[in-house]
């Protein structure tokens, strides 16, 4: 099988997963980690294993060698990273979210398309066996009509004004963060965009979502209650309710269980499978196998999907008032 061989632009924690995921698959080699700052790519290649250290992303991406970038770098950085890789022919798996706003992401999509380069969002969580279980679930009418989302995905972190997550320049908050899980879980789960949204947020000193609450409505009765949160813990988990029971999954964007129960609350099946690595291996499988297919975007996360997720997230945003200063 032909050998897929990666780059990574960032060195922060998503990336060290990421790294740790590629190092775990066969025939994929992470060759090259760029960072603005020469010691922390020269750090991170020596604890992962790469075999170059570039000080520039402009070098790592005109290494012949490497096939695809993985791109872990601040919401605010993906257009560039991801239009830098593009124009130097990288096929691209760039982090949720994918831009900062729609307009960022339909040009990074039309530029794909004109160098014929895949590109690809980094929504792990699709790519789960978990959720994956969880969807055939729901498909095969294991808890009847489905009626109700109830999702939750909220953490406490110390309020910094510097820090990425509370920062407007680096367009923080719970929203583009975290929020981007449970909305894109429904919309999964549901293979359709809601006919209605309804939301509010509480804003802090800096002018960010610091935490929100989501509800999306369906014409045939469906209610998601969503909520999200970088300065409170508010769970991690999604349950879904049918007419003839529910599903609940718990820390869902990374789950590894999954449990259904019927319409008398009694638990009938429950399905485990633990990450061969870190669960980040999942979304690499898939980028590996388009690439080896020589496709342009991926059948399961298609760019679409990935644009009207941004299309509701910049809905949102604007009935808030959120704008951040790079727009």
């Amino acid at each position: 099988m032909r050998e897929i061989k990666w780059g990574i632009i960032g060195t922060g924690s998503i990336a060290s997963k990421f790294a740790r995921a590629l190092n775990s698959m066969k025939d994929t080699k992470l060759v090259g980690v760029a960072s603005r700052n020469i010691n922390k790519a020269k750090e991170f290649s020596e604890k992962f294993q790469v075999e170059k250290a570039y000080g520039s992303y402009e070098d790592l991406v005109k290494d012949e060698e490497i096939d695809v970038i993985y791109i872990g770098t601040p919401h605010t950085e993906h257009k560039a990273n991801a239009e830098l890789c593009i124009k130097n022919g990288k096929a691209v798996l760039c982090e949720k979210p994918f831009t900062v706003n729609v307009a960022d992401s339909e040009y990074l999509i039309s530029l794909a398309k004109d160098h014929k380069v895949f590109i690809m969002e980094a929504m792990w969580t699709k790519f789960l066996p978990v959720t994956i279980k969880v969807k055939q679930w729901i498909k095969d009418g294991r808890i009847g009509k489905v009626r109700h989302f109830r999702i939750s995905f909220g953490y406490s972190s110390p309020f910094d004004p510097n820090n990425r997550l509370y920062n407007p320049d680096l367009a923080g908050g719970a929203l583009l963060d975290v929020g981007v899980y449970p909305i894109t879980y429904v919309v999964h789960m549901m293979d359709c965009l809601p006919d209605k949204i309804i939301s509010s947020a509480e804003f802090g000193q800096t002018q960010v979502d610091e935490q929100n609450i989501i509800i999306m409505k369906y014409k045939d009765g469906v209610l998601a209650d969503l909520s999200s949160s970088v300065a409170i813990e508010t769970g991690y988990d999604a349950v879904i309710i049918g007419e003839e029971g529910k599903l609940v999954v718990p820390k869902f964007w990374s789950a590894e269980e999954a449990y259904l129960y019927d319409s008398k609350n009694q638990l009938v099946e429950a399905y485990n499978e633990p990450h061969h690595e870190n669960g980040y291996e999942y979304e690499a499988y898939e980028v590996n196998r388009c690439l080896r297919e020589n496709m342009l975007e991926s059948d399961k996360l298609p760019l679409k999907d990935t644009l009207d997720i941004m299309r509701i997230m910049d809905q949102i945003r604007s009935e808030w008032g959120l704008v951040y200063p790079q727009e």
